[in-house]
């Protein structure tokens, strides 16, 4: 069984603001199910905000503290003082498939290289902390043949293994095509295998990720 294949990951984008010494930081939490949609918002926020000093970011694509498919900027900010604070936030946190942008207007004062650092992981924390979470559920496709007779009782497991009907068609037999989270897949099959005396055709087409 997949180790990831259930996770908490942003249910909408989340937008929380704070002043620190008179700058404005604003952190607009999303979700980044691939690369390509975490650059996406990412522009999306830096043409919202154009006239802010900063518009810094990270992602993480994946469950929660995977580095695979990562990234960050300081977009000004003096090095490793604002992306990398961010993406160690993100990576320590529950929340998988998230994008973050931290849009700073400059206040007048300082903060040195240690005080943007805290700024910047505050503003990732306090996003983190009311953002709204739906779960990211790995599925696997299968394709199922049993006799007619075992539809019954077929059709009454499916709730308990979350299975849907994809497709269904009467022939000589009875074929379904089903996708159930991989968490399930294991005692599935042997349910099926149960109901059915071992009579049952499984096949994998897809284990999920």
């Amino acid at each position: 069984m997949p180790k990831n294949a259930r996770y908490p990951i942003p249910a909408r984008l989340h937008r929380v603001e704070q002043e620190i010494q008179r700058s404005r930081f604003i952190t607009t939490v999303a979700p980044a199910p691939t690369v390509e949609e975490a650059k996406a918002f990412i522009a999306r926020v830096r043409e919202e905000f154009p006239d802010a000093n900063h518009n810094c970011w990270a992602y993480v694509v994946g469950p929660p503290g995977s580095t695979g498919m990562a990234g960050m900027s300081d977009d000004g900010e003096p090095h490793g003082t604002a992306g990398r604070p961010m993406l160690t936030a993100l990576l320590h946190g529950t929340v998988g498939d998230v994008a973050v942008v931290v849009t700073r207007y400059f206040g007048g004062t300082l903060l040195g290289k240690g005080g943007l650092v805290r700024a910047y992981t505050s503003c990732v924390l306090q996003g983190l902390e009311q953002l709204p979470t739906t779960e990211r559920v790995s599925k696997a496709r299968l394709s199922v043949e049993i006799e007619y007779a075992s539809v019954d009782g077929f059709r009454r497991m499916l709730p308990a293994h979350e299975a849907e009907v994809v497709s269904e068609e009467y022939a000589a037999t009875v074929s379904y095509q089903l996708l159930l989270p991989v968490t399930h897949l294991e005692s599935f099959q042997k349910a099926l295998l149960d109901l059915t005396n071992g009579q049952a055709l499984l096949e994998v087409l897809d284990p999920g990720e």
